[in-house]
């Protein structure tokens, strides 16, 4: 805290924060308060400032019981600040926990955060935190034409940057509405480099609880732009994948209407498929520094109709229309990741300028 308090002393501070946003045992809107800072409001991503939402659930504005602060939605009718919730701040800080993968949209929000800065003429001060799928870059890299908010930028699905490297790259790149710099100050981790494996001490959204389903995030994910199941609605959500057709497979399970996942596909059917409930060392090592495309090639060979098991919404996760029709082709592994391999390149040599840490190679 000695790092980043001097710099809030006798200033008006919004918080854009959620239930990530700890001081070992305290919330940091309550650690602030509780040192005399002036705390003006406060700012929630998707899943929203207790981090109970489904989804994609919209997320409403209002007032957080415990402390009496405003409460702004960056989830909602709209999600980007508007000049007049940015009213009566000297200062804005980002201290929310990330998972590393383009399609998580709290990076989104963070874009959307710089540009209001900017606009407004605030300072941002981002209290860097690790990222647990750091350790690796993989994945084909998002063409403009699916661009959404859940990939704004020309980022692969694993991009091997904190919070505060990602920051630096939207300055520095010029990625920001209308090519303008937002006046950043990052406070960088302590004992963290790239290759670190770090297990999470809270869960950063209601489907991802554990160190496994954060490391398998960026290569099930896919599966939520299909008729596949990835366990939303059971205890295991993301470390499972299956669907009611794959009966030749000996894994099952249920979904039934769960707090964060109340209306989970395939809801109260029962879905065949896999469990990859592994250790977290171990899932480290079968990662091993790439996404895994046998589990989505698995599940389409198994598959009894193809027409309708990716929906719209794969290209946006996937950031292209050529990884849909190469699984569609029966493209082995390799061959598509050869396809991806020029613009990855060309993104490793941007990033490697703004990392803050040491890197994994």
């Amino acid at each position: 805290m000695k790092d980043y308090l001097p710099l809030l002393k006798n200033k008006k501070v919004s918080l854009m924060v959620n239930q990530t946003s700890m001081v070992k045992q305290t919330h940091l809107v309550d650690t602030l308060l509780s040192v005399g800072l002036q705390i003006t409001g406060i700012f929630a991503p998707e899943h929203g400032f207790r981090g109970t939402g489904d989804a994609g659930e919209k997320i409403l504005s209002g007032v957080d019981a415990k402390t009496g602060l405003r409460v702004t939605s960056m989830y909602g009718a709209s999600k980007k600040p508007s000049a007049k919730s940015m009213e009566g701040m000297d200062i804005v800080v980002y201290d929310i926990q990330d998972v590393g993968v383009r399609f998580y949209t709290y990076i989104s929000s963070l874009q959307y955060m710089m540009e209001a800065c900017v606009e407004n003429n605030l300072p941002l001060l981002i209290l860097d935190r690790p990222n647990p799928n750091g350790f690796y870059v993989d994945g084909p890299v998002l063409e403009s034409a699916y661009q959404s908010f859940i990939g704004m930028q020309s980022i692969p699905i694993v991009y091997g940057m904190t919070v505060g490297e990602y920051a630096q790259m939207l300055n520095g790149e010029m990625w920001l509405s209308g090519k303008k710099s937002c006046l950043l100050t990052v406070i960088s981790c302590k004992n963290y480099e790239h290759k670190t494996l770090y297990e999470l001490p809270v869960a950063p959204s209601p489907n991802l609880r554990t160190a496994v389903s954060i490391l398998l995030y960026p290569s099930l994910c896919l599966f939520e732009g299909t008729d596949v199941s990835v366990g939303r609605g059971t205890s295991t959500p993301f470390e499972v994948w299956g669907h009611p057709a794959f009966k030749t497979m000996s894994y099952s399970f249920t979904p039934v209407s769960t707090p964060g996942a109340k209306t989970p596909p395939h809801k109260d059917e029962v879905c065949y498929g896999e469990n990859l409930s592994l250790p977290a060392v171990s899932i480290c090592k079968l990662v091993d520094g790439k996404l895994n495309l046998s589990w989505i090639q698995k599940a389409y060979s198994l598959s009894e109709n193809k027409d309708s098991f990716f929906t719209p919404f794969f290209l946006k996760l996937s950031g292209t229309a050529s990884l849909k029709k190469q699984l569609q082709d029966g493209w082995s592994e390799q061959q598509i990741r050869k396809s991806w391999q020029p613009r990855l390149e060309t993104f490793k040599q941007i990033r490697r300028k703004y990392l803050l840490y040491t890197d994994f190679e």
